[in-house]
């Protein structure tokens, strides 16, 4: 006989970005696009020389 079992999602899956990147390097290209296109939008300005993990912040706000 086989076991059906079943697995709950992992609660909290997505990670802070703060450990995960590289916070002194600058943002990336798609990093600039994505924040340029959502700032856009909403009407708001981002820094010219934001980092890897201020991007990530400001696309998670945004």
């Amino acid at each position: 006989m086989s076991e059906n079992t079943t697995h709950a999602p992992q609660e909290n899956a997505e990670k802070d970005p703060s450990p995960t990147v590289t916070g002194d390097e600058p943002m990336t290209g798609p990093q600039r696009s994505y924040l340029n296109t959502l700032a856009q939008e909403a009407g708001a300005e981002i820094p010219d020389e934001a980092t890897k993990a201020q991007a990530s912040e400001l696309i998670d706000t945004l």
